[in-house]
């Protein structure tokens, strides 16, 4: 499964977020008997093909049998989502009743007034065993309006041959691993040219936040009931000046890719070698370590092919190893969460009804049905269903300490304009790292309280 949760552009997003008074009410609807709902259709929006069919046709069959409603699943693409919900969500008539959001993108809508509240639902649909991340990103004013769907937390991908012709092992803490990739990159054990002991693309923020997190900083917090920047405080710089020495010292990846497809530069491919049998370039093996979500797996492996002779990628134990990235202390690093939430929308006219959606899609039987499809499952208590593998454990460790973005109004409008990926471009040629995170604040100030 391959997620993109680069920050969905949109235009319109700050000057159209209001929504249409979202607040005014739109008459709640018990669901009832259903015998009485027969007839009734209510719209599910899912975003791209990760929401498997299994779980797609779990969902219609569950909702008619539990309320005698129908229930019309609608596919959104990540591309076009951000403006499809800032357009639709406000229209009574067109607006989906139930919605998945990207967790990012929750709290400008949840600010602008667009979700039902929904915290009287709050324990019944999980509590406290859900995913509290996603839960907060999801809040407004401890009221909940949206809550986690799914999750798909980041951890390392590694080439085993190669750590273990570097003379390294896996880390157990955040300086052993910085150490670690510089020795890589310096060994170079496969001689091969552009080669990345850690591969991190320039603009990829939403792996390289975790050295800022790990370090105790933030990317903002808020101060007398105000959002307010703070990459430039000693715990963010401190984390700053280890990702620029990695930069420097220890990934080769190209200064303005983002975070797509790193898997690729683990795979051995089409080698080639100089007069003394030296390889010097290659398609696409030339990092050791990779961060990406833990569905990246299906991507990794030898090169191969299946029943029908498409070529595909089989992981090779031998070869190819996961970890997740420790903190200082020796724990899981606090690391950037991918996945989405969900709400019922202000503007539905069936809220009764969405509400036994909900119900559904928090149940048990989903939940495990979320998991057994490799996604991580909103509620803890089904994490289990992820199963036993290496990819699962890595999973459910990385998530014991996920952390997401700030629930600032103006995060949708900040991800829109590109600005954290224009301040981590900067960071490895820098000569004065608190003056970037100084005039990043500054970017940053001017749109996070914004509505």
């Amino acid at each position: 499964m391959k997620r993109k949760f680069a920050g969905i552009a949109a235009a319109a997003v700050a000057s159209t977020l209001l929504l249409a008074s979202c607040s005014s009410g739109a008459p709640a609807d018990n669901g009832g008997d259903p015998a009485d709902n027969k007839g009734k259709t209510i719209t599910m929006w899912v975003i791209g093909p990760d929401t498997p069919q299994e779980a797609r046709d779990y969902l219609t069959t569950e909702f008619n049998k539990k309320t005698g409603a129908t229930l019309k699943i609608e596919e959104q693409t990540w591309g076009d989502i951000l403006t499809n919900l800032t357009t639709k969500l406000p229209d009574q008539k067109n607006t989906p009743d139930v919605t998945e959001i990207g967790n990012t993108q929750s709290p400008a809508f949840t600010n602008a007034g667009a979700f039902l509240d929904i915290s009287d639902m709050y324990d019944e649909l999980g509590g406290s065993d859900l995913l509290q991340s996603f839960v907060d990103v999801g809040k407004v004013a401890d009221k909940n309006y949206t809550l986690p769907y799914y999750f798909g937390s980041r951890y390392m991908f590694y080439r085993k041959d190669v750590w273990k012709d570097a003379g390294v092992e896996v880390p157990t803490t955040l300086d052993q691993f910085n150490a670690n990739v510089k020795t890589i990159t310096e060994k170079n054990p496969k001689k091969i040219k552009n080669f990345s002991g850690f591969f991190l693309g320039g603009q990829d923020w939403r792996n390289g936040i975790s050295w800022i997190f790990a370090n105790g900083g933030d990317i903002a917090q808020v101060k007398d009931g105000k959002w307010v920047a703070t990459l430039d405080s000693p715990e963010s710089l401190k984390g700053l000046q280890q990702l620029q020495d990695i930069y420097r010292s220890a990934s080769h990846a190209p200064n303005d890719m983002k975070d797509a497809n790193q898997y690729q530069y683990l795979n051995d491919s089409d080698e080639v070698k100089d007069a003394d049998g030296n390889v010097t370039d290659t398609l696409s093996l030339a990092a050791a370590t990779i961060m990406a979500p833990g569905w990246a797996h299906w991507s990794i492996g030898d090169l191969g092919k299946n029943d029908a002779g498409d070529p595909v990628r089989n992981w090779n134990d031998n070869t190819f190893g996961t970890f997740v990235l420790p903190g200082n202390d020796g724990k899981p690093a606090p690391v950037f969460a991918g996945g989405s939430n969900i709400g019922i929308s202000a503007k539905s006219q069936n809220q009764g009804l969405a509400k036994d959606l909900m119900r559904i899609i928090f149940s048990e039987g989903y939940q495990n049905l979320l998991g057994k499809n490799g996604l991580g499952p909103a509620n803890s208590k089904y994490t289990a269903s992820l199963g036993t593998d290496q990819f699962a454990q890595a999973l459910i460790e990385s998530a014991s300490n996920s952390k997401l973005t700030p629930a600032a109004p103006g995060w949708a409008a900040i991800e829109s304009k590109n600005i954290m990926e224009e301040f981590f471009a900067q960071i490895r040629d820098a000569k004065d790292l608190s003056q970037l995170a100084k005039d990043t604040n500054a970017k940053l100030d001017a749109l996070l309280n914004q509505k």
